[in-house]
């Protein structure tokens, strides 16, 4: 079993350290689904990537807003929302940890 807050704890306490001020590990894989925990020390981005064929944040801590053609969208600690299926970027309002679960390829 993975104990979440404590990885939450970990890798938060890296992006604070970290130069690029973001650390994340990958918790599992099953073949296209993927679970991730992403930290990002406030004022940090994730720059504009691919959107996953689908996916979804959960925030453990913080509040993080995800930016694309569509808008802005504030996620705050305790929400869930579902990702845009367009390109875009993460950035952290304030120290932030978030669990993200996306689907990369369908059979």
């Amino acid at each position: 079993m993975t104990d979440i807050a404590q990885l939450a704890d970990e890798h938060l306490a890296l992006a604070r350290e970290a130069t690029h001020g973001r650390s994340a590990v990958l918790l599992g894989q099953d073949g296209p689904l993927r679970q991730t925990i992403i930290a990002l020390r406030s004022g940090a981005e994730l720059g504009e990537h691919n959107a996953p064929v689908a996916a979804s944040v959960y925030v453990l801590e913080g509040a993080i807003t995800v930016v694309s053609a569509s808008g802005r969208n504030s996620i705050s600690e305790g929400e869930l929302a579902m990702l845009v299926h367009e390109r875009h970027s993460v950035e952290a309002n304030e120290d932030s940890v978030f669990l993200l679960t996306a689907v990369t390829a369908l059979d």
